[in-house]
């Protein structure tokens, strides 16, 4: 059953829509509006990568994005994610990925998140298990690497056009965290729910470390999005060990959920206690969680068909994900070559390829952010924002 709080935002974000078709329409055109963020630097994983994972590793072919971009550009998705519809609210281009060197405008901020990237410091390689060499650490030094040739530039060289920022939009910008998805899961099959536990205190402390460094080099404004219910995700519920005991009535696994829980509520005081110590930010924690659950819980109360299932994937039943032949691969498989294809309508699903979002999943996510209900503490960003609609 659809929570009202969640009926109430999709309500009111309806509202929002029709007002800014009334404004943009008395605007005559005008495509510029106010806002007090000149950028986004954003942070984080395969759920906000727009292009640095492939560009250090090129090999993304289709059918990513083909929703919306009729292309592989780059995401993990069909379309567009979480961190693009948020930049097309605040009136920004979409962030070109640090690691792109073609064609990338980073006047309007920067994209550091990679694929399969973590917070802590891996100990592996990616051609071992996989994860991204690109961790949270990487990702702030690049950062500060970023921000000391934009100083040197401008120090430097005083006309000519480039495709830098102005010097003083560190702070004037968004910062934006969405990461930890891959410290929780990826060791989860050989240790548990108990093992990953042993190290999150370590996660959520080096989240809470960074927003401080981003501090020091001049950032005000954070938006720290938290830990989707990987429960209710098809990948985890293929590969996770569990009984049908553990699974709630929508499908959904208890005892990890819970667990995402538990972090959740562990990030929420690590980023309180750092909201104490800078006392001129604004440092928010952003329930992603809630929304996610509600549409894996409800899809069809939200204009959706299908919450446990992947759109693109093999194997159809229940989940439609097969470990050994993700989304656009091909496999021989039992003398047999199969092929994980994606759904011709994407746009009914929670799921994309098992593990991540639908660009409409993604999109409804952002309506309910964008009402402003899931931040804690409360932040007005309409009104330090004239936000346009996304579509």
């Amino acid at each position: 059953m659809t929570s009202p709080q969640f009926q109430k935002i999709f309500v009111s974000f309806g509202k929002f829509i029709t007002l800014g078709v009334v404004v943009m329409a008395i605007l005559c055109g005008i495509s510029d509006s106010k806002c007090e963020f000149e950028a986004i630097f954003n942070f984080g994983d395969s759920n906000s990568d727009t292009g640095g994972f492939w560009a250090a590793f090129p090999a993304q072919s289709g059918p990513f994005g083909m929703t919306y971009f009729k292309r592989p550009a780059g995401r993990a998705s069909d379309g567009r994610l979480i961190v693009d519809f948020l930049a097309q609210a605040l009136g920004l281009p979409f962030l070109s990925p640090y690691l792109q060197s073609i064609g990338s405008d980073y006047r309007h901020g920067a994209n550091y998140a990679t694929l399969a990237s973590t917070v802590l410091l891996p100990n592996t390689s990616l051609f071992v298990t996989g994860i991204s060499p690109f961790s949270l650490a990487i990702q702030l030094n690049q950062m500060k690497e970023f921000k000391a040739r934009v100083d040197e530039f401008h120090s430097s060289y005083k006309n000519g056009s480039t495709k830098l920022p102005s010097p003083d939009i560190f702070g004037k910008s968004l910062y934006t965290f969405y990461i930890g998805q891959n410290d929780f899961t990826s060791n989860l099959a050989a240790i548990g729910i108990g093992g990953v536990k042993q190290y999150l205190p370590q996660v959520v402390s080096q989240i809470a470390g960074t927003v401080e460094e981003l501090y020091a080099l001049g950032g005000r404004t954070f938006l720290v999005l938290n830990l989707a219910p990987i429960g209710c995700y098809p990948a985890f519920l293929v590969q996770l060990p569990h009984s049908s005991s553990d699974l709630d009535a929508y499908g959904c696994m208890i005892s990890y959920n819970n667990a995402v829980l538990d972090y959740n509520n562990m990030l929420k005081e690590a980023l309180a206690q750092t909201r104490r110590n800078l006392p001129n930010a604004s440092l928010i924690c952003v329930d992603t969680h809630s929304v996610l659950l509600e549409l894996f819980q409800n899809p069809t109360s939200h204009g959706l068909k299908y919450g446990t299932k992947a759109c693109c994937g093999h194997g159809d039943g229940a989940y439609n994900f097969d470990a050994k032949v993700l989304c656009g691969n091909t496999k021989v498989i039992n003398g047999s070559t199969v092929t994980a294809t994606a759904c011709s309508d994407p746009q009914d699903y929670v799921s994309w390829d098992g593990i991540h979002a639908t660009e409409a999943a993604n999109k409804l996510t952002t309506w309910a952010i964008l009402n402003g209900s899931y931040f804690d503490p409360a932040f007005p960003l309409h009104q330090l924002c004239d936000l346009n609609p996304i579509g």
